[in-house]
């Protein structure tokens, strides 16, 4: 079974590897490390570290050495952290003593979510209807962001040969909590969030025209809704089946139902185009959220490209965890990889019977798999609660 942990570099460079290992698979027992090794930026509570409480990871960087031979014609291309020339690669140690350390390895890797790229190449990032840029999400339908995308896997998976790469953010991301600092006095709302996260840049018009979608009466009514919601004194639902009726709580609009039924095509064909360019010896998979549709994502689609997917269950009851889990296991076939993700924060997981049930409820309803989110982030004490979680399950 799949048991990993997702984890930082600088988490295991502060515990050292020999101490890392021994904790992944003596007192968590865990099988596998979910490395990040393309990340963006962040502030995080560090308590396992001895000296670093308070981190600032670099903003889109990568944390192993590029192969310059694949990007040397690149528009877009990866910048090393400074992390892996000061404290070494730690993604070729642990690829180098698999065999020693008992954990096979991942490689979670941020795909579109860069807001230092997208600074350095506002033509390439995602723009709501009024052709505002989000700096922080590179576009799926941008040529140069799909070739980044695809070369960062291929680089990661002919040079190093993880057991598998899981892919964050290959697709379109949410308006709200995806920068820093950010200001919000209206209170928007899940669909309001919604609305201001359709892309409408050149690459999207020019590929959904390309597909005979009305992309421009889409983006006239979308910025018609945007308006609207930015003049009311409060936020209003206007959409009340949103979202769990999926595009179809948008059935009476159909210039944006076409526009959204088209806009899962450049994420589904750039995870298609990932895969075919990695190392097979890696197994690529997704990871993505209970309605993932959101972001463009099409499970089914997704689930017949790449090798299967990791669906994050944070915060929910063991019950919800099922359902999303029997949802994804029919979306994507009996016969792919299918994982959950589940957090193991304070307050969602108050005791270690909580996250238990919640590993039982998935590999009961189907999952193959089970990653804990994270290793730096949380006391060493709860490495006993995933201890915990596993043996309900193993």
């Amino acid at each position: 079974m799949h048991l990993s942990m997702w984890t930082y570099p600088w988490d295991i460079q502060d515990q050292g590897l020999d101490a890392f290992a021994a904790e992944l698979t003596g007192r968590a027992g865990l099988t596998t490390v979910s490395l990040a090794t393309s990340y963006h930026a962040g502030r995080f509570l560090q308590p396992r570290s001895p000296q670093q409480k308070a981190y600032f990871p670099e903003d889109g960087t990568v944390y192993f050495w590029p192969d310059e031979s694949l990007w040397q014609d690149k528009v877009i291309r990866p910048l090393m952290a400074s992390n892996v020339t000061e404290r070494g690669d730690m993604l070729e140690a642990l690829i180098r003593d698999r065999e020693a350390t008992g954990l096979k390895v991942s490689c979670w890797t941020v795909c579109l979510h860069n807001s230092r790229l997208g600074m350095l190449h506002p033509d390439h990032v995602t723009r709501n209807a009024f052709g505002n840029p989000n700096y922080y999400n590179l576009c799926p339908s941008s040529p140069a962001a799909r070739d980044y995308a695809v070369t960062l896997v291929r680089d990661i998976t002919v040079n190093y040969r993880p057991d598998m790469v899981e892919l964050e953010s290959p697709n379109f991301m949410g308006f709200a909590h995806e920068y820093h600092h950010e200001k919000d006095g209206v209170g928007l709302n899940a669909e309001d969030d919604f609305l201001l996260s359709l892309c409408f840049c050149d690459h999207c018009t020019t590929r959904a025209v390309k597909s005979g979608v009305p992309v421009e009466g889409a983006r006239r009514l979308v910025a018609g809704f945007i308006a609207e919601l930015c003049e009311r004194a409060v936020p209003e639902r206007q959409f009340p089946d949103f979202p769990g009726a999926g595009i179809d709580a948008f059935r009476h609009h159909p210039y944006l139902h076409a526009y959204l039924a088209w806009r899962s095509e450049p994420v589904t064909s750039l995870i298609g185009e990932i895969k075919a360019a990695a190392d097979p010896a890696s197994r690529i998979v997704l990871i993505d959220l209970k309605d993932g549709w959101l972001g463009g994502v099409d499970l089914t689609a997704a689930g017949t490209l790449c090798d299967g997917v990791i669906l994050c269950c944070y915060d929910m009851a063991p019950d919800a965890v099922g359902d999303v889990i029997r949802a994804g296991r029919a979306a994507i076939g009996p016969d792919k990889f299918l994982g959950v993700g589940l957090r193991v924060f304070y307050p969602e997981v108050g005791e270690a019977a909580v996250l238990a049930a919640r590993a039982k409820a998935a590999i009961d309803a189907g999952a193959n798999g089970v990653n804990f989110y994270n290793y730096g982030l949380i006391p060493a004490k709860r490495l006993d609660w995933v201890k915990a979680a596993v043996g309900a399950i193993t």
